[in-house]
């Protein structure tokens, strides 16, 4: 009988298995497949990216001329008209705009300052919030209760538009009620009944068979039993083309008799949502235009044309998914956002809505004191959030001098999420005491 020794080398040698390796960049989490590299952070387009960095690269460029002279404005002004036409910007307002920039732009002022490239600078932001238009205005809030109607394409966020309206009212103090009016396309009603949960608003639905002219009817009735003093009424996407939509919608008008009526477009379809408010304000009396999308709108195409060509002034703009993301619209402000300068002004009001200023205070004071810990890093990060994303709040800076090339910084959102869950798994005293770690 075999001693046990020789049993053993009897056995037969087995090669371990080869663990399988991991990069950093191929762990494998929820949602993604280990056979492929980790999906990197998509930073996207951001407002106006395209035409800023062209207006940009023409500014410095006439800089570095010393002075200006009419050729090299001459030369300056050929790469803004492309610019601008590049960014959908309609030619109809491309060169009555290039004309003005050149007429003032060759005046003695001009041309014998110390600093001339900065008065062109200055002279093409004023042109274009000349062409932007005047300040939006808040709604106007007459009657009892106040109709506001929104029309539009398909598309183009009128219902996620009347939830916003909605929450903006209810910050002021206002009861509005929705109206769903959309009875063409499948779920609007549906869809609006959610947005209205969202912002704790109330929606009003028709009842079987019921049309949209006596649902407005109805609307009204019961706004004023209820005691709302804002009925806003979403409406059905149509075309102008479409002539007996165009009549429901004008019959309706008739029957509510709006104060508001609002034309909501889709700012990231350039010169057709420009088409279309011209073509609805020759059969509606708009008072105004909701732009949506602009924070992923590129070019600036529909901003900068619609005042112009379809003669409605731009009362708000979306500049996100959230309620909240809306915002009276500011010439100026979009101006400088446009050439790169920044919008300090909206970086700050943003400030003053979502910080906690006691809060900003006091870890201002603990850094200061040298006593900042991973709970106040964490504090930190959570008052950050609630100025939105953090690309949104990088768009707002000014692109000169040492933040030139910001906006192409990638910022992963899920990082700094990821930081906050590994700073709470920490036990307290880790967190107060890194030195421990």
């Amino acid at each position: 009988m075999p001693d046990l020794a020789s049993r053993r080398l009897q056995i037969p040698f087995r090669r371990p298995r080869r663990r399988e390796k991991f990069s950093r960049a191929t762990i494998p989490f929820p949602g993604h497949d280990r056979r492929g590299p980790a999906p990197t952070p998509d930073r996207g387009c951001s407002m106006f990216d395209g035409l800023q960095s062209k207006l940009q690269d023409v500014f410095e460029r006439l800089k570095g001329e010393g002075r200006v002279t009419p050729e090299a404005l001459d030369a300056a002004l050929r790469q803004i008209r492309l610019a601008l036409l590049e960014a959908d910007v309609h030619l109809r307002v491309v060169k009555p705009f290039v004309d003005r920039v050149r007429e003032r732009a060759l005046g003695a002022e001009v041309l014998e300052s110390l600093t001339p490239a900065q008065q062109v600078v200055k002279i093409v932001r004023d042109e274009l919030a000349s062409l932007l238009g005047e300040e939006g205005a808040e709604l106007r809030l007459d009657g009892r209760p106040t109709v506001i109607m929104l029309c539009g394409l398909q598309g183009s966020g009128k219902t996620t538009t009347a939830g916003k309206l909605a929450r903006r009212l209810k910050k002021r103090g206002r009861h509005p009620v929705l109206v769903a009016g959309d009875l063409q396309r499948a779920a609007a009603v549906e869809q609006l009944k959610q947005v209205g949960k969202g912002v704790e608003v109330p929606v009003i639905e028709p009842n079987p068979g019921e049309g949209v002219i006596d649902l407005g009817s109805r609307a009204l009735i019961v706004a004023r039993e209820r005691g709302h003093d804002v009925l806003i009424m979403d409406t059905a996407g149509r075309l102008h083309v479409d002539e007996a939509l165009m009549a429901e919608i004008r019959q309706l008008a008739d029957r509510i008799k709006p104060v508001e009526t609002l034309f909501v477009a889709d700012s990231m379809t350039g010169q057709d949502a420009v088409r279309s408010a011209e073509q609805f304000s020759a059969s509606l009396p708009l008072t105004g235009v909701i732009l949506t999308k602009l924070d992923g709108d590129s070019r600036g195409g529909a901003a900068l044309s619609i005042r112009t060509v379809a003669r409605v002034p731009i009362r708000f703009v979306g500049v996100g998914e959230k309620a909240d993301d809306l915002e009276l619209f500011h010439p100026e402000r979009m101006a400088s956002r446009m050439i790169g300068m920044g919008d300090v002004l909206t970086l700050i009001e943003r400030a003053e809505r979502g910080l906690d200023a006691e809060e900003t205070e006091r870890l201002a004071k603990r850094i200061v004191s040298q006593e900042f810990s991973l709970e106040d890093l964490r504090d930190q990060l959570r008052q950050m959030r609630k100025l939105g994303p953090l690309s949104s709040v990088l768009e707002l800076l000014p692109k000169v001098g040492p933040l030139r090339g910001l906006d192409q910084v990638n910022v992963d959102e899920g990082g700094l999420r990821r930081v906050e869950a590994i700073i709470n798994s920490m036990t307290p005293l880790e967190r107060r005491r890194p030195d421990v770690l």
